[in-house]
């Protein structure tokens, strides 16, 4: 026996951690996909119709997104060499910003290497002590980690409620500053546009109504309604007419874009700081050509083929109809993000076991990302699911569902 197997662990604690995740069936493992991104995967070497993919228009194969990344890596190589300010900023960084510009209607974009390091950048460069940030409940991890990351208080207002967001800014003109009655340099009002575990769509016109009435600005994450919702999914603004009493606009490029990345819409002023102060934007190298390449060609592809956006919606509608005439809860969900509630996180983990038994590759989402007594899978259908693999899922839920004794056997 040598002193190395003397010497105690002191990261012994960690086996201890894992050991509590599995006895309380909140561990998850990753589930290896050796195929490309699809309706139809190999996980664990089985071939599974998939719900679990954030390709909703099913952009991740698309030809013109492929050689749009080809022709780039041929023309620019495979990676960007650097961070931005130093030595990484190329032609294709600059049309692809301006192209999102135009397709989001705002002064400026600034790209990132997330949507998550997006939020985690924007938030603490623009607030700090003499200012105040209000969210949303059950806004995202970034959004969270973001405002920790500030120096700038924060209030909470109930999911949704635009009665509770009025009530917390009313406070906030009302005392001021720690109560001094100084007023806040700013009030930052965050939301998602889409929240990602349950579907539903923030109340933006009430939010913008209730910030503009406390002369607070308006951050809107819109991780899951960039590509989905608006006119050739322009986001949650677009959708509901608010061009220009929305000040900060937060998206992804890995989700209905296909690609990678995320972005920050705004005013010019507002990218020149991110520039200057956003620590992921300074402290990480830039998006590959290719990336940016891909990008670029399916924002063109998501204005010039709306029948992607047809089919989203068109099988969303049907998925849903169907899942609640079995008998499903789908809790609140207005769009392709369709959480299908099993209460605890034990019955959630057996429901997506049983799923892969039946052919269906859909996962299950528990503590700590959802409520203890709000573990589901979460499904979303694409654009490029056809009939007959939707048939299949929802006959597979059927089956699994009575067979645990969720829906009436």
């Amino acid at each position: 026996m040598t002193t190395d197997d003397l010497r105690p662990d002191p990261l012994s604690f960690i086996r201890e951690e894992l050991d509590d995740l599995r006895s309380r069936h909140l561990f998850r493992p990753l589930r290896v996909m050796s195929s490309g991104q699809g309706p139809i995967v190999s996980v664990d070497e089985r071939r599974l119709i998939s719900l679990s993919s954030n390709d909703y228009l099913g952009l991740t194969h698309h030809p013109r997104l492929r050689a749009a990344a080809l022709q780039a890596v041929r023309d620019f190589g495979a990676g960007s060499g650097a961070v931005r300010t130093i030595a990484g900023t190329m032609t294709l960084h600059e049309d692809l910003e301006r192209d999102l510009a135009a397709f989001k209607g705002t002064e400026a974009t600034l790209t990132f290497q997330s949507g998550f390091s997006a939020n985690t950048g924007v938030i603490p460069t623009i607030t700090g002590e003499q200012d105040l940030i209000v969210s949303d409940e059950l806004n995202h991890a970034s959004i969270i980690d973001g405002m920790r990351l500030s120096k700038a208080p924060r209030k909470i207002y109930k999911h949704a409620d635009t009665g509770s967001l009025q009530a917390v800014l009313d406070e906030a003109v009302e005392k001021g500053r720690e109560g001094t009655g100084l007023p806040y340099r700013l009030i930052l009002v965050v939301t998602d546009g889409v929240f990602s575990m349950d579907g539903d769509i923030a109340p933006l016109p009430g939010i913008v109504a209730a910030a503009e009435s406390a002369n607070a600005a308006v951050f809107v994450d819109d991780a899951h309604a960039s590509g989905v919702l608006g006119r050739d999914g322009r986001g949650s603004v677009d959708h509901f007419g608010l061009h220009g009493r929305v000040a900060i606009q937060v998206g992804t490029l890995s989700k209905a874009v296909g690609v990678l990345g995320g972005y920050v819409a705004g005013s010019q002023d507002l990218r020149d700081i991110l520039i200057q102060r956003a620590r992921p934007f300074l402290f990480s190298t830039s998006h590959p050509p290719a990336v940016a390449a891909a990008c670029r060609e399916a924002i063109k592809v998501m204005q010039e083929e709306p029948e992607l956006h047809d089919r989203l919606w068109a099988n969303t509608k049907r998925f849903k109809s169907e899942l609640g005439r079995l008998g499903f809860d789908t809790g609140r969900s207005e769009t392709p993000i369709t959480p299908v509630m099993m209460g605890d996180p034990d019955t959630a983990g057996r429901f997506s076991e049983r799923l892969v038994d039946e052919g269906v590759f859909a996962q299950p989402v528990v503590f700590p990302t959802v409520a203890i007594d709000k573990a589901r899978i979460r499904t979303i259908v694409t654009a490029a699911h056809a009939d007959s693999q939707l048939d299949r899922a929802l006959e597979a839920f059927d089956v699994v569902g009575r067979e645990l004794g969720l829906i009436a056997g």
